[in-house]
């Protein structure tokens, strides 16, 4: 762990089930690699996680099974780790690379921003080679001119046990890539020769494994395993068929056929995916004795997929068996599951080596600098809009002192950003440079139109909160990201909570670092509480639930305002630069007739929505207060 982190103290419910075949899976880490120093359940670092691996795949080889390490994408864009250096992950993938993984896929964050695209191609790829899977992605070699892809199309391997695999990587649809790189649809990918050819490969398959940064859920409209799913199935009936997805940040696992499901494993360095199948008469592998081995069959609990069309049925009856588990991530997970108990054992040489680079790389990005104490815990979703312990309440008060023209200063103003700017909950305690990004590592600049009469203003938010949710422009931003309402959104952010997703995090704090006062809490932590198509016991740790609450698309602040309570004549009317566009139509809309002449910088563009919380914490005597020794929430405490 990172110094000032603390330990877990709720260890796991049990032994996991282990077959013959074995995944640990992880997806959408996004720069976590610290891990969560001031949430204790996920407070290990990728230094922890390198010595959890090195221990499971002695216990893997000493039980003689499979074990594969699997990764589904999208590596920064969330902390200063990754985001504080240009281009995104330069620090941070070294970092993650300390982990030899099987197979792995390229995520959408990867794509945004030509020189992470290009990173990814000149360095990352060639670190994984074969193991690096893009079946659907291609870049732009400058040295040709011509595309090709970034990865390898396919990987065809033995396992150590016998089992013949052929796998693929598959992004969703996604169109908000650079024009550096390209991103082949599945529907054309299906049709494609080479594709076809591998399915119907010329040596045997044992399983067909499907990885992607994609949506687990077929009937997730962004998902586009349900294509790939059904030309595989229709060609290959009755060969098994195993799919790793990402994108949305759930904890999830969803049953395709007889012979088919999916896992999905969260996000952020919270969750690490443990799936285990038996079953198979061609691996020499056999059940291990002494665990639990995977008991329950793959059946349907509901038929459809969005994309692509139900395939014919399996021929055969099935004898494979399945488990998923959902750990939580830190050092008392992993060394209950590898070694058996907290002991010095658990660290090895490398993992200590890792996480001790991690702790240069914060020194050398100043990541810890302090701006000044959060006086509590604010979330994204687990209050009220607009309640006191909703975020959105402390960002209009922080967006009020903060967005100022001092040359328009006594100019009352209307202040819009969308709420999907907030990546994370803000939690009560050190508010640092490194936690600027994982509030909102956004770079959105500020425009505005000059005195607009206030009765048209007035009307724009609730316009844009009645329309659907703004598409960030990629042409002249990074990366996207906006509030998701569903399975049905293609976009990255915090989800909320369904009938088949409870995707709850945990709200937490601790710290044990010197100069921080601590205080304590007992009972059931807060945290994960999932629901899945094989029901309520895939969390590896109990955990009480979290309040959901929906947000709107935006959210608004003013300022300037008459001191008697009225309403002004005029406005300046201010918005987040990326928005622009459909603040001009929610204006038409009211007749209104403004052009994108009308728009100018409100502040300069390196004033951004990154930029307003730290200032806001620097000058706000709330958080001052208690500078440098911030009292920080009880651990693992959250809002009731």
């Amino acid at each position: 762990m990172q110094p000032g982190a603390s330990g877990e103290t709720t260890q796991p419910k049990g032994p996991l089930e282990w077959g013959q075949f074995n995944v640990l899976h992880t997806t959408d880490t996004h720069g976590w690699l610290e891990g969560h120093i001031k949430q204790q359940t996920y407070s290990a670092d990728w230094g922890d996680y390198v010595s959890f691996v090195k221990h499971i795949r002695q216990m893997a080889s000493n039980m003689s099974v499979d074990l594969l390490l699997i990764d589904t994408g999208d590596l920064h864009d969330g902390t200063g780790l990754s985001d504080a250096t240009s281009p995104d992950g330069l620090m941070s993938n070294p970092v993650f690379e300390n982990v030899n993984y099987d197979l792995l896929t390229i995520g959408n964050h990867e794509l945004y921003v030509t020189e992470v695209a290009y990173e990814t191609f000149n360095n990352f790829s060639k670190i994984y080679g074969d193991k690096y899977l893009t079946s659907n992605v291609q870049i732009i070699n400058p040295s040709t001119g011509k595309f090709e892809y970034i990865g390898q199309k396919y990987r065809y391997f033995t396992t150590k046990h016998g089992l013949r695999i052929m796998s693929f990587g598959v992004l969703y649809d996604f169109t908000g890539n650079s024009n550096v790189s390209k991103v082949i649809t599945a529907a054309d990918l299906v049709q494609e020769q080479w594709f076809k050819d591998a399915v119907n490969f010329d040596q045997p398959i044992d399983m067909f494994v499907v990885l992607g940064h994609n949506p687990a859920r077929p009937t997730n409209s962004a998902s586009t395993f349900g294509t790939i799913f059904t030309a595989i199935r229709t060609a290959r009936p009755d060969i098994p068929i195993q799919i790793f997805g990402g994108h949305t940040h759930v904890r999830d696992f969803a049953v395709y056929d007889d012979k088919t499901t999916a896992l999905e494993s969260g996000r952020y360095c919270e969750t690490l995916g443990w799936f285990s199948m038996s079953g198979f008469n061609q691996s020499t592998a056999k059940n291990p004795s002494n665990y639990p081995n995977p008991t329950t069959p793959a059946i349907p609990v509901a038929s459809g997929i969005v994309n692509g069309t139900l395939p014919p049925k399996s021929m055969s009856p099935s004898s494979l068996r399945y488990s998923r588990r959902y750990l939580d991530w830190n050092r008392l997970t992993f060394a209950y599951h590898s070694t058996g108990s907290q002991s010095s054992t658990f660290d090895t040489q490398k993992g200590e080596v890792v996480t001790s680079d991690i702790t240069a790389v914060r020194q050398q990005l100043n990541l810890s600098s302090l701006y000044g104490c959060a006086p509590q815990t604010w979330c994204a979703s687990c209050a009220p809009f607009m309640s006191s312990n909703n975020i959105y309440s402390l960002l209009a008060t922080a967006l009020s002192a903060t967005v100022v023209n001092q040359s328009r200063s006594d100019n009352a103003r209307l202040i819009i950003i969308n709420t999907g700017s907030v990546r994370y909950d803000l939690i009560e305690g050190p508010f640092t440079y490194d936690d600027s990004f994982i509030v909102s590592p956004f770079d959105d600049a500020f425009q505005y139109i000059p005195e607009v009469p206030y009765s048209e203003a007035s009307q724009v938010l609730g316009i844009l909160n009645a329309g659907p949710y703004e598409k960030r422009d990629l042409t002249t931003r990074d990366f996207a990201f906006t509030p998701l309402t569903g399975r049905d959104t293609d976009t990255c952010l915090n989800p909320p909570v369904t009938h088949r997703e409870h995707a709850i995090r945990a709200r937490s704090a601790s710290r044990t670092s010197s100069g921080v006062i601590r205080r304590q809490n007992t009972g059931l932590t807060p945290g994960y509480t999932t629901v899945d198509d094989f029901g309520s016991d895939g969390d590896d740790t109990p955990h009480s639930s979290i309040p959901y609450y929906s947000q709107p698309n935006n959210l608004q602040a003013n300022a300037s305002f008459p001191a008697d309570g009225s309403n002004p004549a005029t406005v300046d009317l201010v918005f987040l630069d990326f928005i622009a566009a459909d603040v001009l139509s929610a204006l038409s809309q009211i007749g209104a007739n403004y052009t994108q002449a009308d728009v100018s910088y409100y502040l300069p563009q390196t004033f951004t929505t990154n930029s307003y919380l730290p200032i806001y914490a620097k000058t706000a005597a709330a958080w001052q207060k208690n500078v440098p020794n911030c009292p920080v929430a009880a651990a693992n405490s959250t809002i009731n």
